[in-house]
């Protein structure tokens, strides 16, 4: 990984939330929860990930599966944000003529696999981990997961075959939002401790701040975190990240803004 520059991952970040907001529009996304990974994202894109639009076909890249794929606003920006995608494709978020709309679609550069159902992709990511392993490759495998999604059985089923083939190729990183739709986690289905229970599964475990570059850094730095065990990033994150008005609100999980209502929150996301 190379030197860190965070005064350009901010402003990056500062793009791709705009992007997320100004798609909240004619049916809406998941704004708030696209938010809180919105940081995790574009450092895993400007720093980590040999991921580019010049290698997407590459055998030896790395890969990136997102889990929780209803936050795919995101990810459609910092694909934009790299060149991955046209920036002036978000501008047909929902559209019949693209394949930019609520979930993760493979029509679209960069995205490896389709998701929606949440609970999913940490098994494709593992079975892609192994498979990389079975063929001597380097690749490393990322999979981002929503704390909600940790209810789903199909992760524990994943986690457990992972930490049992010592796959220490996989990255598994949670958005820890601590919101789960229009509940808190811990008031829905108790998930604390996370740490302990992916401990025990044979997996390695660091915590960051999933709004801080440097936090982030330190916690991709050594990868694997062990040796023959998958290494999981728990990042703490706060729900709407960056606009004030909206953070940690149950009814901004999913948002259909007016054009009015977008340009205010612009200007709230750039107000020093």
């Amino acid at each position: 990984m190379g030197k860190i520059d965070i005064d350009n991952l901010k402003k990056t970040a500062l793009r791709v939330r705009e992007n997320i907001i100004r798609m909240a529009s004619g049916g809406g996304n998941f704004v708030s929860s696209s938010l809180s990974c919105t940081d995790i994202l574009v450092f895993l894109y400007g720093q980590f990930l040999n991921v580019n639009k010049d290698n997407l076909n590459d055998p030896a890249r790395d890969f990136f599966f997102l889990s929780k794929g209803h936050n795919v606003s995101a990810l459609y920006s910092v694909l934009a944000e790299n060149g991955i995608i046209a920036k002036e494709r978000l501008k047909n978020h929902l559209l019949t003529s693209d394949f930019i709309y609520w979930q993760p679609n493979i029509n679209i550069p960069g995205v490896e696999f389709h998701s929606g159902s949440l609970g999913h992709l940490l098994s494709i990511a593992a079975g892609a981990a192994m498979d990389c392993k079975l063929r001597n490759q380097n690749n490393r495998v990322v999979v981002l997961m929503g704390d909600g999604e940790l209810n789903e059985g199909s992760i524990w089923e994943a986690a457990l075959i992972a930490g049992s083939r010592k796959t220490d190729n996989l990255i598994a990183v949670i958005d820890r939002n601590k919101f789960q739709a229009n509940s808190g986690t811990e008031e829905l289905i108790k998930l604390e401790s996370i740490q302990e229970k992916f401990k025990s599964f044979r997996w390695s475990v660091k915590t960051a701040d999933g709004h801080d570059f440097t936090s982030l850094s330190r916690a991709f730095s050594r990868i694997p975190i062990e040796a023959g065990r998958p290494s999981l990033i728990i990042a703490n994150t706060i729900r709407g990240r960056g606009i004030p008005s909206i953070e940690s609100r149950t009814d901004r999980w999913f948002a259909d803004f007016s054009n009015d209502e977008i340009d205010v929150l612009v200007k709230e996301l750039y107000k020093k």
